[in-house]
């Protein structure tokens, strides 16, 4: 049975018109080759279609048959049409973004809500990162898009300005550390903390740089997120280094005060990394734009 979406068309257009000769014509067909089209579906279906009539034509009981299915057809071809036209333009598929923690929690969330609601056949695989470890695989082409701390080296990469944020030690109103001004790492290293799960990106980081000094971090508990850290550390359960954004937002509704760390890695200038911006799919270069305008 051979028969095409142009004969399903043409079909429909004659039963809507009541015509061969102005069903063809909303299609630009000459009526001899809308005859034969008819005809060869008659022969295909082995029944006839169409009444003929001095007044025009009506669709047999077949023919009525014919012209629910074409209908059907028709409509999800044109779905079909639609829902692949994003990817014909490339503007459909999935990005994968590697972030370190700062920017994962502090700023990627309202940005790729944005981004996600503008563009609803992009997806994103998001996932936490060092810094040093997105480089890697930003250069290996597992991830498309990173965001790194813009102290690493960035091997060769395209880059772009992101954020800006700082790492400060947030404590109780209360604390023997809450009139200090500033401070540095190793003597934080004194004190019981709150910190965020051992497998986060930043955690790992903070335990590095403790090593390095050759202390231990004294975590007392983990916890999911920077505010949660806020809420323990105002409960004197101890204290916690999170980003200056963080207890910005959380000073208002608790009772917590930030000191200025002094170690040059606290101040967190945050960069966009990708392989090669002219080489990655539209919708993933859409998405490196949508995150310069936020900034």
């Amino acid at each position: 049975m051979r028969f095409d979406f142009t004969d399903l068309n043409l079909f429909r257009h004659i039963v809507e018109a009541g015509s061969i000769t102005h069903g063809a014509a909303r299609l630009n067909l000459a009526l001899a080759a809308a005859s034969t089209r008819i005809r060869k579906l008659e022969l295909a279906f082995g029944a006839e279609l169409l009444i003929r009539g001095r007044q025009g034509v009506a669709p047999t009981q077949a023919g009525r048959t014919l012209l629910a299915h074409a209908r059907t057809i028709l409509a999800q071809s044109d779905r079909l049409q639609e829902d692949l036209t994003p990817y014909a333009r490339g503007l459909a598929g999935q990005v994968r973004v590697l972030s370190n923690t700062n920017a994962l929690t502090e700023f990627l969330p309202e940005t790729l809500s944005s981004f996600l609601t503008a563009y609803p056949d992009v997806s994103v695989d998001l996932e936490e990162r060092l810094s040093d470890e997105i480089v890697g695989l930003i250069a290996e082409g597992t991830g498309d898009i990173g965001i790194v701390a813009g102290t690493v080296d960035h091997a060769g990469l395209h880059t772009f300005p992101y954020r800006s944020d700082r790492f400060v030690l947030v404590v109780a109103r209360d604390h023997p550390l809450a009139g200090r001004k500033r401070i540095g790492f190793a003597e934080v290293l004194d004190y019981d903390m709150v910190g965020l799960d051992r497998a986060s990106a930043i955690q790992r980081f903070l335990a590095d740089k403790a090593n390095r000094i050759g202390r231990p971090l004294r975590l007392r508990v983990q916890l999911r997120s920077f505010d949660a850290i806020c809420r323990l550390v105002e409960c004197n359960v101890g204290v916690g280094i999170v980003p200056e954004t963080t207890v910005e937002r959380a000073t208002p509704n608790m009772a917590v005060s930030a000191v200025a760390l002094i170690d040059p890695w606290a101040l967190r200038d945050l960069t966009i990394c990708v392989r090669d911006i002219e080489l990655m799919p539209a919708y993933a270069r859409q998405l490196v734009d949508h995150l310069r305008a936020s900034v």
